[in-house]
């Protein structure tokens, strides 16, 4: 399946660069020239949003807020790119949910390289039945999938089809904080640093900083409560999940 890409940024010649050459890389691109522009759109139909920061009345930030409060469109993975490189902007995008941080100015090659790797990450691959000939094969192998779970007392996440839920009652992560928990609850009791929790989940992103893993460990704990406590900080190492 070839993907769909909308970029909206308020500046045209961007757009028509930035669109031809994913086209080049094979990707289907539309574009947008405005956050009002974009909402007009049938959202649900693209596989990764492109956003410019600074536009109009509506900015990017607001409107990767609307795009991540909507059900339809909340997984869909967004890319930020602007001319505002602080850490606190940054923070404040990835905050929101966003997958990848581009400043401005850039290469194309680096576009093209994150689109592909946050492609790559936020949709993996189904695994192939061996014999996909054997119906009865088949079967249990996607119901294998539908049921892989990890949890912790009423603490679940099904990692087929990305839901965590406490006590029965599904809580709302991002796609970062899912991998988060998922990782700690994979490896309970295991402390991990802040540069492997960097290197598993953002890829070792160098724009990634420490204050990144702490504002969403502060943010993963208010969603888990009762198991709040259970994410515990190893002063001067890291954080883990406790099992005691």
């Amino acid at each position: 399946m070839i993907e769909k890409i909308l970029v909206v940024d308020d500046e045209e010649d961007l757009c028509e660069i930035l669109q031809y050459n994913l086209e080049k890389a094979g990707y289907l691109v539309d574009v947008a020239y405005s956050a009002e522009e974009a909402l007009q759109d049938d959202l649900t139909k693209y596989r990764l949003f492109l956003l410019d920061v600074m536009m109009g009345e509506i900015s990017g930030f607001k409107l990767g807020s609307m795009i991540k409060s909507k059900e339809e469109t909340k997984n869909i993975p967004i890319i930020y790119l602007t001319a505002k490189d602080t850490e606190t902007d940054k923070l404040r995008g990835f905050d929101i949910g966003a997958d990848d941080y581009i400043s401005k100015p850039f290469s194309i090659n680096e576009v093209v390289a994150r689109v592909k790797a946050v492609l790559k990450r936020a949709y993996n691959p189904i695994p192939v039945v061996d014999n996909p000939d054997d119906e009865d094969e088949k079967n249990k192998n996607e119901s294998a999938l539908q049921t892989e779970t990890v949890s912790f007392d009423s603490l679940v996440l099904n990692l087929s089809n990305k839901t965590a839920t406490v006590k029965s009652a599904e809580i709302c992560l991002t796609k970062k904080e899912f991998e988060l928990l998922s990782m700690f609850l994979q490896h309970p009791d295991t402390v991990f640093t802040r540069e492997q929790l960097i290197e598993a989940i953002w890829k070792g992103d160098n724009s990634m900083s420490d204050r990144t893993i702490d504002v969403n460990i502060t943010r993963l704990r208010k969603k888990i409560e009762p198991y709040n406590k259970n994410l515990v900080t190893r002063q001067g190492y890291g954080y883990y999940f406790s099992t005691k």
